[in-house]
């Protein structure tokens, strides 16, 4: 069903609107008979979605929604769910995961983006691949509302969202913050949603760095970047007594040696891009510009023979701590004392 003064684009061709808003939402609440969303993040897919119905049942809220997934799908569903109802009134037929949907989806997408169906909103998810693109063509060509839902990998793009969320709620969070949570839940993009939702909920004001420290600084990332900061920069004693204490909470050693890793390839990475502007190495490099500045800074007392060095112990350790060794602890420990003898030099 169109809203109340939608656009009737459904047959209009190659005028597919392509929206990235904040979160993935329709940035209007007049729905067209056609949407597509696409891409692989979950979180933004789930809220374009969700956002979308939200508009339907605004306009109309005895609208019936009628969820289909591509897995198992029967020849004849999409006609049959597309049909009126006894007692008529408007459909908004769910479609999710078309990439992983079998020929006679595709067949019966198609007949319906060729025909659309009258009181109904068509609204098909697409993840992404080449399955199924035949159906990704037809809805733009049709002028469907195209709803982006890009992949969220690297610790630029989580630091991008979560500066996102909080603009989204008119609230402000600190540089060191960002970083710091990105760093304590940033491996799962719905947990790092859920993160933020919780500190806009319980917070006031701009969200600092201690904040987060308090609601996540005892996770085991969190732990692990402290050491790997400790390690870096020389410090010995500091980085060894965390792993300790880390331990001792029952925190595994893998992920730390897992962070030790991936900031020994930051400081890599940044070793050879010369001086020029965090933002535009942090671009190059699918990198925060905060992780710039740190591994600059980082850098201070390393050279090229010390960061090889560093990078075979902490190889090593990762073989010990997966089941090459005996005491994974011991390892980890090693591969700090080593870290820290190759930035001295010694």
């Amino acid at each position: 069903m169109n809203a109340p003064n939608a656009p009737n684009t459904a047959n209009a061709p190659n005028v597919a609107r392509t929206q990235r808003a904040p979160g993935g939402a329709p940035v209007s609440a007049a729905v067209p008979p056609l949407v597509l969303v696409t891409g692989p993040e979950h979180v933004l897919a789930a809220r374009a979605i969700g956002a979308t119905l939200d508009a339907l049942r605004t306009a109309d809220p005895q609208i019936e929604v009628v969820r289909l997934d591509a897995a198992g799908y029967e020849a004849g569903g999409i006609g049959i769910h597309s049909s009126p109802s006894l007692f008529g009134g408007a459909k908004a037929l769910l479609v999710r995961d078309v990439d992983e949907g079998n020929d006679d989806l595709i067949d019966d997408l198609s007949a319906a983006i060729a025909a659309p169906a009258p009181e109904v909103t068509l609204i098909v998810a697409h993840k992404g691949g080449n399955r199924g693109r035949k159906i990704l063509d037809a809805m733009k060509k049709a002028g469907a509302r195209v709803l982006e839902a890009p992949a969220i990998k690297s610790d630029r793009d989580k630091s991008d969202f979560v500066q996102a969320e909080f603009r989204a709620h008119s609230r402000r969070i600190s540089p060191g913050a960002v970083r710091a949570l990105v760093e304590a839940v940033g491996k799962d993009v719905t947990e790092l949603a859920s993160a933020c939702a919780q500190l806009i909920a319980d917070t006031e004001g701009v969200v600092e760095e201690d904040t987060v420290e308090t609601y996540h600084g005892g996770r085991v990332e969190a732990t692990g970047f402290r050491v790997a900061d400790a390690a870096l920069a020389g410090n010995t004693a500091e980085a060894l007594r965390l792993l300790r204490h880390a331990i001792a909470g029952g925190l595994d050693p893998v992920p730390i040696v897992a962070v030790l890793a991936s900031q020994l390839r930051q400081l890599v990475k940044v070793s050879g891009t010369g001086r020029g502007p965090s933002g535009q190495v942090a671009k190059s490099l699918g990198m925060a510009p905060w992780q710039v500045d740190r591994a600059r800074r980082a850098l201070h007392g390393w050279d090229d023979d010390g960061l090889g060095r560093a990078i075979c112990a902490v190889a090593a350790a990762d073989f010990d701590v997966k089941g090459g060794g005996r005491d994974p602890v011991y390892a980890v420990e090693r591969a700090i004392l080593a870290i820290t003898r190759a930035r001295a030099g010694r």
